[in-house]
């Protein structure tokens, strides 16, 4: 199941897409180059101007009034190859803090379905061979009634019996083989829902032997209810929570970078070179007022850090309370079992003693 599980399968594929986040935002770190090419077609003074300064065509012509105040349209194929680099930029950084953070936490959510998943195949296992044994009781039910009903008619045609006993006996054949229907639909349900846990179109049967399950004490499993795959996650989100608080303070810190160009200039073709030129710039932002925005993110954030430490007190104490209702559910089951054990003693004994009775003529159909 941990292998073909869909669901698990699934989950899996998601934990890969939360990875790739840590990468996205790696990524707003690293240098950005950028290829443009641009066409320009224009009578704008301003841009034929700077166009035919740009080519490396500028003239003296040029500089006639008549020419400068009513050009004639002028073409520019502009090639540019930008680099940008990010120096300051502390949100990218605790972006970056949160993404891997992020992925922790997915990490042990798919942990965690691993283990229920594991949990579930152990339940429809048992289900499907306390199934089997259920259609072993409803055929001997079957068998019995049947018999039953044939005593009761041999006795009824020999004026032994009542005809009443005849219409009990039937009664009950019909009530076994409908327990048995509905045992044998059971079983075929239980085994193909293990088949899906699995991830197969086919029903899976099972063998009859038990599952070796150790039992500790309960102050063992209180304490490794700490431990747990969802409580380890919801810890990784509380971290995220005060990271996001650290996110929105950073937003009042500048932010800094340099940035280069090479560029070419064509009044023809794409990519030519009748003028090439560059810059190096940097470039220094600093957000003075936003119109409170930040103030209310920030505010925001701290309401997030409340809540998420609220939901992982209530996970821990929920996972604490699930194993004491657990443990009791196990000892339940272990004193049902030995009540189901003597049940069956003190039944044997009773079938004994009335099989006694009835063959020596001392007890009617029971």
């Amino acid at each position: 199941a941990l292998e073909s599980n869909h669901e698990i399968a699934a989950f899996k594929n998601s934990l890969a897409s939360h990875k790739e986040d840590i990468g996205i935002a790696q990524s707003t770190l690293m240098p950005k180059l950028t290829l443009e090419e641009r066409f320009l077609r224009t009578n704008n003074p301003t841009y034929v101007f700077m166009s035919k300064l740009n080519q490396g065509r500028f003239t003296m012509q040029d500089f006639d009034i008549d020419s400068l105040n009513d050009p004639a349209p002028e073409s520019d194929f502009q090639t540019s190859l930008a680099v940008f680099q990010p120096l300051l930029a502390m949100q990218a950084a605790i972006g970056i803090d949160m993404s891997e953070t992020a992925y922790a936490a997915k990490k042990e959510e798919y942990f965690r379905k691993q283990e229920a998943v594991a949990l579930q195949v152990a339940r429809t296992y048992l289900m499907a061979q306390m199934a089997e044994e259920y259609i072993y009781v409803a055929q001997k039910g079957v068998e019995d009634a049947s018999e039953h009903l044939r005593i009761a008619r041999v006795s009824y045609k020999n004026g032994l019996g009542l005809y009443a006993d005849t219409l009990r006996a039937s009664t009950a054949v019909t009530e076994a083989e409908q327990k048995l229907v509905s045992a044998e639909k059971n079983l075929r349900v239980a085994q193909r829902t293990l088949g899906l846990l699995l991830g197969l179109e086919k029903s899976i049967r099972t063998n009859v032997d038990d599952l070796d399950i150790t039992l500790h004490d309960l102050d063992h499993y209180t304490r490794s209810a700490e431990a747990r795959r969802d409580i380890q996650s919801m810890q990784f989100h509380f971290e995220n929570a005060r990271n996001n608080l650290k996110l929105n303070e950073a937003a009042y810190i500048p932010t800094l970078g340099v940035c280069s160009s090479y560029q070419l200039n064509d009044a023809e073709v794409p990519f030519g070179s009748d003028g090439e030129s560059w810059q190096v710039f940097a470039l220094f932002k600093w957000e003075l007022f936003d119109g409170a925005k930040r103030r209310h993110e920030k505010q925001k954030a701290h309401y997030q850090i409340a809540e998420t430490r609220e939901h992982l007190a209530q996970l821990m104490d929920a996972a604490t309370f699930q194993v004491f209702e657990a443990f009791l559910g196990v000892d339940e089951a272990r004193k049902n079992s030995e009540l189901a054990q003597s049940s069956l003693a003190t039944a044997e004994e009773g079938q004994r003693l009335v099989r006694i009775r009835y063959e020596n003529g001392l007890s009617p159909l029971v």
